[in-house]
């Protein structure tokens, strides 16, 4: 009983050591996601605070829908009244709304002028170039030849080769043979666009706080500062073709030296690069023998 109570504990403690590394969706998730930058904590606050219009106006417009049905239902009011104006009523419904516009659009343009002020020296530059249905990522200032590659959604087959077996760290659907790997507490610059030839996309990251089009032949620019390290995951967020669900987006945030490591490593030899940062990151496997403790 002993072995059985020690091994489910080893097992909670696993879940919840792989949740906290990995940003990601979860089942019946009903609020944001984890903020890891200053701009999504912002999206935060302000989400939590329009909701304090939103609930009162509509619990304000409910009572008042059922009023009108109980108190002028034709049974309990047979002679409708024929009031065409009041004074009272129309300054209110003006005056109200428009106060209430005011109180959401000043944090409103507050938190689009923070998203949209594009650092003047940013630590790092990078250029995400959409196509149908993967990312190509291009670091700037990486050497003579800049640092390039693709980034394609992980398949269940390749799960083991690239030692990504874990599902609750590297999740089916959103994890990638090549993650963006990108140092904590640096201000980073994304370059977005797509290919010439190809269609609309859109590069998101919800943890971030950052959802910007990637356009043929335009150059879109977008930033955040990662506060913490880990795994994070988004998506194209603009319906691309008939692959649009498969072009996940996944970022690795990981110390100053491991990325200077990787990234010097990276332009000889990305597999090993990648290998020599995963052993370091993620650490041993940790499983529970529960036949054994059993």
């Amino acid at each position: 009983m002993k072995k059985a109570y020690a091994a489910l504990t080893a097992l909670v403690c696993l879940l919840f050591a792989s949740g906290t590394y990995a940003d990601q969706p979860t089942p019946w998730q009903a609020t944001l996601q984890p903020a890891a930058t200053p701009i999504m904590r912002e999206i935060q606050w302000f989400e939590q605070y329009t909701l304090w219009f939103i609930v009162p106006i509509t619990l304000f417009v409910l009572i008042l829908l059922i009023l009108v049905c109980v108190k002028f239902r034709a049974s309990a009011n047979p002679v409708p009244s024929r009031t065409s104006h009041n004074t009272l009523i129309e300054v209110i419904w003006t005056v109200g709304p428009v106060l209430v516009l005011l109180l959401l659009a000043i944090p409103s343009f507050n938190l689009l002028t923070a998203q949209l002020t594009l650092p003047e020296n940013p630590d790092v530059t990078v250029k995400a170039t959409a196509t149908q249905w993967q990312w190509n990522y291009e670091y700037e200032g990486s050497g003579e030849t800049p640092l390039a590659f693709d980034s394609y959604l992980l398949k269940d087959q390749d799960r083991a080769a690239a030692g990504k077996e874990d599902k609750s760290v590297y999740p089916r659907l959103l994890a990638v043979d090549n993650e963006l790997v990108l140092p904590v507490n640096k201000t980073v610059r994304v370059l977005v666009t797509a290919a010439p030839t190809d269609v609309i996309h859109a590069f998101a990251m919800p943890s971030f706080g950052v959802k910007i089009d990637a356009v043929p032949g335009r150059l879109n620019e977008t930033w955040f500062k990662a506060e913490r390290e880990g795994l994070f995951y988004g998506q194209c967020s603009e319906l691309c073709g008939k692959d649009h669900a498969f072009m996940p987006i996944a970022i690795r945030v990981v110390s100053e030296d491991k990325y200077k490591q990787w990234l010097t490593t990276a332009a000889s030899d990305l597999p090993g690069a990648y290998k020599t940062l995963m052993a370091a990151t993620d650490g041993p496997a940790k499983t529970v023998d529960v036949a054994e403790a059993q």
